[in-house]
């Protein structure tokens, strides 16, 4: 591992960024109203002693989207910050970084779910029947006369309980994968030796990777440079504050 330092300014920019992100996470504790949750499936290996290389460059492994587009910039602008959420930083230039962090990212083809909906079920009951006496006018005397007729009350609406069906859904996954090598050069022709990798995936009818990417990118913070002994599945909201930390950039 190169044992270049970054100068002091650069040096303290984690500690900055670490200060920001908690910052966010104490906003997002007093943030209110209604969020949607996403499902988000979470899988990561890491080497021992993965957490000593802290300084990257990141490389774009999606052969669809150009080194050089506003796609590509924006995703990866996601998953510096995220990187910075864990203290790391990207080398400067003409600097060597420990590790190489590939980025890919997109969209699966499209794939049929069968899902049971349910519903509830409402029943209208007819109102009651019954007799009242009314008046219905009055004699020569001025007296009322009454006369017995029979109504009916308004129709009334009960929950009967719930009705079950399937349906046919067509989902697409959403797909983050972050794999960290040693940036030294292996001997022999033998690849570089992986660091950390870390996929991080969402399934749903909605195929805009764009709106999806800041939620898998959230949820691999706490999971980069870790091994989560198999898949994990978690739940984040839109008003999660790691979503606004990656959203907000550096």
């Amino acid at each position: 591992m190169d044992t270049d330092f970054p100068s002091e300014s650069n040096s303290s920019r984690p500690g900055r960024l670490l200060l920001a992100r908690a910052g966010l996470l104490l906003g997002g504790l007093f943030a209110g109203g209604c969020a949607t949750t996403h499902t988000v499936k979470v899988d990561a290996l890491a080497k021992p002693k993965a957490e000593e290389a802290i300084s990257y460059e990141i490389k774009n492994r999606n052969p669809l989207v150009a080194d050089d587009s506003l796609r590509y910039k924006e995703a990866a602008g996601l998953v510096k910050t995220a990187l910075s959420g864990k203290g790391l930083y990207e080398a400067p230039p003409n600097t060597k970084p420990d590790m190489v962090v590939d980025l890919d990212y997109g969209v699966g083809p499209p794939q049929m779910r069968r899902e049971t909906v349910s519903e509830p079920v409402y029943i209208t009951l007819p109102g009651q029947i019954r007799t009242e006496r009314v008046q219905v006018g009055t004699d020569s005397q001025g007296r009322p006369i009454y006369q017995t007729i029979t109504v009916q009350d308004p129709p009334t609406t009960e929950f009967a309980g719930f009705r079950e069906y399937q349906i046919t859904v067509v989902v697409y996954e959403k797909y983050l994968k972050l794999s960290a090598k040693d940036a030294t050069p292996a001997q022999e022709g033998r690849p570089p030796q992986e660091i950390w990798t870390i996929d991080v995936t969402s399934e749903g009818e909605s195929r805009d990777i764009r709106r999806n990417l800041p939620v898998l990118v959230a949820a691999s913070i706490d999971y980069i440079g870790k091994d989560t002994q198999g898949q994990k599945t978690i739940r984040i909201k839109d008003t999660s504050s790691d979503i606004a930390f990656v959203k907000k950039g550096m």
